[in-house]
């Protein structure tokens, strides 16, 4: 019903914002990652949003991008996994770690998130690991083939060292799993994966 909300922000909490679009303020609740990058109060902001309707209540969720709002929609898509244990998954993750985590099959990381144990977190991974995408693993669009070469390898090895630092490695422990494994793929999102798999070795 509602794709986003364009507007000034007029409040904020702990976990939720008001956007006042023409006069009308909308009530989102949001993860802690939207909320971080909340403007101040007064300044104008856009935030992709999912409508939530029961039968009991009706509630509007907002994300910060397209990305963390696809993320919720799959979670949500998961048996046992409601909006709230959605969005609390999202706020400790954060999306790109989230599908990091899906992709490496880190139920431990998963399992941090709270409300969730370690049968979710196996039941995500089963669920979700192969829905994630090269531009889930890099928080952006995946570069076009074309435009790969010598310095689109460089590229995608300091993509895929960013992507394991969201994950908490450190950057000269990532800069290191990430050189084992380079050469072997054509694409960001391959190299996080097969270092990972070095990682676990």
């Amino acid at each position: 019903m509602y794709a986003h909300l364009d507007g000034i922000v007029a409040e904020k909490s702990i976990d939720t914002l008001v956007i006042d679009c023409g006069g009308v303020g909308y009530l989102l609740t949001v993860s802690s990652e939207t909320l971080a990058n909340a403007p101040a109060i007064g300044e104008r902001m856009k935030v992709y949003t999912y409508l939530s309707v029961r039968e009991d209540a009706m509630e509007l969720f907002g994300f910060i991008s397209r990305e963390e709002k696809r993320m919720f929609e799959r979670l949500k898509g998961v048996s046992g996994v409601g909006a709230k244990t959605a969005l609390q998954i999202l706020s400790a993750l954060g999306a790109q770690g989230l599908s990091i985590a899906l992709a490496a099959g880190d139920a431990a990381s998963i399992s941090r998130a709270p409300g969730v144990g370690k049968k979710t977190a196996q039941r995500l991974i089963l669920e979700l690991r192969d829905k994630v995408t090269e531009e889930d693993l890099t928080g952006g669009p995946a570069p076009r083939a074309s435009a790969r070469g010598k310095s689109g390898a460089g590229s995608i090895e300091a993509e895929a060292i960013e992507a394991l630092m969201a994950l908490g490695y450190a950057s000269n422990e990532a800069a290191e799993l990430v050189s084992r494994v380079s050469g072997e793929a054509t694409s960001s999102g391959e190299l996080v994966r097969l270092a990972l798999k070095e990682m676990g070795r």
